[in-house]
């Protein structure tokens, strides 16, 4: 009976040590998957810094280009600004200086001393001056080389606004090769101040002495020209 007694506490006292041995190895095994997943964390953390990091470093030296870019910009907006400025004292002076040569030709070397409406040369009809531009064969224009020559003359070439104009510009013509005028076809359409024949693309004003009409012609064909240019007004 002794024997059997002893004997069972024997196994009582080894199942609480095993079951005390257990629990603390259940409790490391806990502390240990606590670590594991903590140091996952942490190593979560360390890339998503170094992420951030490599971030910061591309977003820097995005914000530097930029502000690059942006200087850069400055510069030529200034540079812009000052020929702007240039161009506009340029302008300037090139007006002041065609606005004394057009009253100089209008009024210098006059046996009366006295302005006169229309320059050297040209004749005026109300409220418009002309001139007849009758060179040779090998000085004939295009229509658009033609139109450039009295554009340098401070002109355009004519197109008659009203009666007097028209009669004006048959009167004075002479010759029978025909002078340029300032009618072309575009789109399709001619834009006529006397009768017109169909339009022609590529077509431009010929006008003849004694005729009541003019002519469809190339405009890159050579022929003589009209200049029109609004009359200088005197005052009395």
């Amino acid at each position: 009976m002794g024997l059997r007694i002893y004997f069972t506490s024997e196994l009582s006292e080894d199942n609480a040590k095993q079951t005390a041995e257990i629990l603390n190895l259940t409790s490391r095994i806990q502390e240990l998957e606590t670590r594991k997943n903590l140091t996952v964390q942490y190593d979560n953390l360390i890339q998503a810094y170094t992420v951030s990091e490599s971030n910061n470093t591309n977003l820097s030296a995005e914000v530097q280009e930029l502000n690059t870019r942006i200087q850069e910009l400055e510069t030529q907006k200034n540079n812009l600004t000052q020929q702007i400025q240039n161009m506009e004292t340029t302008s300037n002076e090139l007006n002041i200086s065609q606005a004394q040569w057009s009253i100089d030709s209008y009024c210098l070397g006059n046996i009366n001393k006295k302005c006169q409406p229309c320059q050297k040369g040209w004749n005026l009809t109300e409220p418009s001056c002309y001139v007849y531009n009758d060179a040779p064969y090998p000085g004939c224009k295009t229509w658009g080389e033609a139109r450039e020559d009295c554009k340098r003359k401070n002109s355009d070439l004519a197109v008659a606004h009203n009666p007097a104009e028209k009669e004006a510009i048959n009167t004075n013509s002479f010759g029978f090769n025909g002078f340029w005028i300032g009618l072309r076809v575009e789109d399709g359409e001619w834009n006529s101040w006397i009768p017109a024949p169909d339009p022609v693309d590529g077509h431009c004003a010929v006008f003849y002495k004694g005729r009541d009409t003019w002519s469809s012609v190339r405009c890159n064909k050579p022929q003589q020209w009209i200049c029109q240019q609004k009359a200088l007004s005197l005052s009395v």
